[in-house]
């Protein structure tokens, strides 16, 4: 968990830090920015999923509410009922 959060953290910086060079951009190459666009994406897609992550295993051990999702059997159920 806690490995995840720092994942987490470390992502979402990069993401802040390297969006802020690729959007500021003045005298740069443009592989340069080419890169931290990359960096940017990167801490994105990293943080976005590191996220969903800890999302999960606080639903999984009780300190966040479980969401309000019907389960499958019920989902099912109202579906068969609907389309008769």
């Amino acid at each position: 968990m806690k490995l995840i959060a720092i994942i987490n953290v470390i992502a979402w910086s990069g993401f802040w830090a390297f969006g802020y060079l690729a959007l500021s951009a003045e005298g740069f190459s443009e592989a340069q920015v080419v890169t931290a666009s990359l960096l940017a994406a990167t801490g994105l897609f990293t943080g976005i999923i590191a996220y969903l992550r800890l999302a999960r295993s606080a639903e999984l051990s009780g300190y966040a509410r479980k969401s309000n999702q019907i389960s499958a059997v019920d989902r099912n159920r109202a579906q068969q009922q609907g389309s008769i």
